[in-house]
């Protein structure tokens, strides 16, 4: 991901406080952190050797447990 330009929001000694982006570069950044936060759920429960069971299984379980 290239960000074309970036602005900076800084104090009043100059440190940079806070970033803009424009709107496709945050839409973007948004996106590549799901993936990532996907990926890592992905390799948290393949690491985790729990049995795997059928979706419609889990959504009754889910459902049984909110009684």
């Amino acid at each position: 991901m290239s960000i074309s330009c970036e602005e900076f929001i800084v104090d009043k000694q100059g440190n940079k406080t806070a970033v803009l982006l424009d709107i496709e570069s945050y839409a973007k950044l948004l996106e590549a952190w799901e993936e990532l936060e996907s990926i890592r759920a992905y390799d948290s429960t393949k690491a985790s050797n729990d049995e795997a069971i059928p979706f419609s299984q889990a959504m009754e379980e889910i459902k049984a447990r909110r009684k």
